[in-house]
């Protein structure tokens, strides 16, 4: 929901989520920005949600009673958030950089190579439960008949 947003924009989108996680979202946000103001001198208006997830972290085990002595265990489960803000200008200039002639050559040999590695299998006719060009099995001899024995 939030990526590619502005942080007003962004900020205004999880105060109305009616979810769980957005209250913390909204507080490691607000801690983003702050960094990027204090640590980086950027401008809270330039700046935008440029990627975030939510990775496993790691997991509180604790143990739960249960009947005839048993005990079960009980996983609380924690998470990392990741956040990275980007400025807009430093994005324009990413999307912008095209790729230089000689790049252009090696992608072009690479498709050429690709394209000639390519080989289709040559269609073969079946006739008789058999493929053109092998040999017919012989027929005859002894058929093996197995047989239960009788009790």
């Amino acid at each position: 929901m939030v990526r590619g947003k502005s942080i007003q924009e962004a900020q205004t989108i999880l105060k109305f989520t009616r979810k769980k996680g957005s209250d913390p979202l909204i507080k490691l946000l607000k801690s983003a920005v702050a960094n990027a103001k204090n640590n980086f001198h950027l401008e809270e208006a330039g700046l935008f949600v440029a990627k975030i997830t939510v990775d496993e972290g790691p997991k509180f085990k604790r143990f739960m009673p249960r009947a005839r002595g048993q005990a079960y265990e009980i996983q609380k489960k924690t998470s990392h958030i990741n956040l990275v803000l980007e400025t807009k200008e430093k994005a324009k200039k990413i999307k912008k950089a095209a790729p230089k002639a000689e790049e252009q050559e090696i992608i072009k040999t690479e498709a050429s190579v690709q394209e000639a590695k390519i080989v289709k299998p040559e269609k073969t006719q079946k006739t008789r439960g058999r493929f053109l060009g092998q040999k017919p099995k012989k027929e005859g001899g002894f058929k093996r008949i197995f047989r239960r024995k009788s009790f």
